[in-house]
């Protein structure tokens, strides 16, 4: 009944996901029938709910709305890859062992982070809010600290306030910049114990810092991360990533549509593709709703933004069309009249 769902609710919303899919339940027993491809998707999906009910105890629609939504992004593998054999589910998911879960890249956007982290020093993942960005580039950096890989992380954000000011939060500079910083202190606590974390950013192992302090900065053995990159200008970008030293990686994580920058133009993320493109050893990931592992409400409110920025855009070129039209008019009117 659990995996059922109330009077089989769970069970309409995988049928109705899969229409090719006959689903069939009588007692304990479920009979799937249909196409090889869709009837795999669809078992894996009861054996993914089976795992969550035995190690919960209980099943909400939003478990069951994740489980389905990861099964129809496909077969696990990247679309990106050159290697289209190098990306399949399993062992190779797991980026790290935390003390509570293991976590893995569940989507096709996280395991190409994971793919380049391992083969480029800097890895760029461009995509909408709750795609794993800042979740899975932590979660790549801790797995390179325990591994010994580097010696230590520094997690940077740049200090651009999002329509509130900072300078009114209570305390002194670091007190007001923490609140901002959160986000990447959140994803520390998911993969270290509270021991452990605490003893790595008193001994400088782990940095979280506001993107400025990073000027001057030589960072060897060392794995940065610049979440939210784009509110960060065109010079700040390249100081940033100038910072890196022998054995350094970085990741550079953000979202081009969400730029609080008062000159949009001037986000360091936004030009980086067209600059840094054909440089060996950096590559671009691109995420894109299919991503998206929150509430899947979130897909739902990235398209209708999107829907209004295109139909802005659209706008815009009609006036400036109009615009350019009545220019021309004018002058030929001018030009007629000097004749």
């Amino acid at each position: 009944m659990l995996i059922f769902g109330a009077q089989d609710s769970y069970l309409k919303r995988i049928e109705s996901e899969f229409s090719e899919v006959s689903i069939i339940a009588r007692g304990n027993e479920v009979t799937l029938r249909g196409e090889a491809e869709e009837v795999r998707r669809v078992e894996r999906i009861f054996v993914e709910l089976l795992t969550l009910v035995n190690r919960n105890g209980e099943l909400h629609v939003r478990d069951v709305d994740a489980v389905i939504r990861l099964s129809t992004l496909g077969d696990g593998r990247s679309i990106q890859a050159k290697d289209s054999t190098a990306l399949i589910e399993g062992e190779d998911d797991v980026i790290v062992v935390t003390r509570a879960d293991v976590v893995r890249a569940k989507t096709p956007g996280q395991k190409r982070m994971v793919y380049e982290s391992k083969r480029n020093d800097i890895v760029f993942a461009i995509g909408p809010a709750g795609t794993g960005k800042t979740y899975t580039a932590v979660a790549i950096a801790v797995a390179a600290l325990k591994a010994k890989q580097v010696q230590r992380l520094v997690l940077a954000r740049p200090a651009v306030e999002a329509g509130e000011s900072l300078g009114f939060l209570p305390g002194d500079l670091q007190q007001k910049i923490d609140p901002y910083l959160r986000p990447l202190y959140d994803a520390l606590s998911d993969m270290l114990t509270p021991e452990k974390l605490k003893e790595y950013m008193e001994k400088k192992v782990i940095e979280v810092v506001p993107l400025a302090y990073m000027r001057g900065r030589t960072l060897n053995n060392a794995f940065i991360i610049l979440d939210e990159a784009q509110n960060a200008t065109s010079l700040q970008m390249k100081m940033c990533l100038t910072r890196l030293g022998v054995h350094s990686k970085a990741i550079i994580t953000g979202d081009t549509t969400q730029i609080d920058l008062p000159k949009k133009s001037e986000s360091g993320l936004s030009e980086a593709p067209s600059l840094l493109g054909g440089i060996q050893g950096i590559s671009f990931v691109y995420l894109d709703k299919s991503d998206v592992v929150r509430h899947r409400l979130v897909r739902d409110i990235i398209d209708a933004y999107e829907k209004r920025t295109s139909e802005t855009r659209h706008e815009e070129r009609r006036q400036q069309e109009h615009r350019e039209e009545e220019r021309l008019k004018s002058l030929a009117t001018k030009l007629g009249s000097t004749l």
